[in-house]
């Protein structure tokens, strides 16, 4: 009878005990899957979240004309010049992203005590629209020239667009967007917040500009907007 050889003791040895079978995924891998779904299920969270905030972004849009509209005609055409004027800077003659990464900067030194902001804030607030703001409100108590106001309302258009566009085209480029969640929550965020930003600093410069009825109308607006949309969907669908 033929001698059955048994393996070799130092094979055996040597055989790694938390070798996985084959077929199965390794440990890192199926890390890195759940990672996956998790980051993709955030994505679609992020952009239901955006869906839900279109309304508004629509409502404070159409709001915050309103209230410009009862300004002087003069000042409105300024404030649009501002707007008009960054655009085609921006799209025929130069980037100003240098501009915008010093307010970055700025920002992140201002909020260097609340670490969480300093990521967050750059995004969020138009720190060169602010600083316009309360360099005016110094200035208007020793200068009482109309140049200060048309000065201040042209350069607050002008940054006004500046950071919408630099931000929009930041969140515009991260990758791994899933569904283009974060681009259309963030931004929509970041617009809602900015138009409010202006509307209160309009507030304290024009007695005929409203911030209070500003809020109203937009919550007003949006109300109506998903009322309509609920009424589609649940009692006629």
């Amino acid at each position: 009878m033929a001698r059955k050889e048994l393996p070799d003791k130092k094979l055996i040895k040597d055989t790694p005990l938390t070798s996985e079978p084959s077929g199965f995924p390794s440990s890192g891998d199926f890390s890195s899957r759940i990672s996956g779904l998790s980051s993709k299920a955030f994505g679609i969270i992020k952009f239901i979240l955006g869906i839900l905030l279109l309304p508004f972004v629509y409502s404070t849009a159409s709001s915050f004309l309103n209230e410009l509209g009862l300004v002087d005609k003069g000042l409105q055409a300024i404030f649009w010049n501002g707007a008009i004027c960054f655009l085609i800077i921006y799209l025929f003659i130069w980037e100003p992203l240098p501009v915008y990464s010093y307010g970055h900067k700025l920002l992140g030194t201002v909020f260097s005590f609340f670490k969480p902001m300093v990521n967050v804030a750059p995004f969020l607030l138009p720190i060169y629209t602010i600083l316009i703001f309360i360099i005016y409100g110094l200035l208007f108590l020793m200068i009482k020239g109309g140049w200060l106001i048309e000065y201040t309302f042209f350069l607050v258009g002008f940054s006004a667009i500046l950071h919408l566009v630099f931000s929009a085209r930041n969140i515009r480029t991260k990758k791994g967007d899933f569904l283009k969640g974060n681009y259309i929550f963030g931004f929509s965020f970041i617009f809602i917040l900015n138009l409010a930003l202006l509307a209160l600093g309009f507030n304290f410069i024009f007695k005929e500009y409203s911030f209070v009825n500003f809020c109203n109308v937009s919550f007003s607006i949006a109300g109506k907007i998903f009322y309509a949309v609920f009424k589609q969907l649940f009692i006629f669908g």
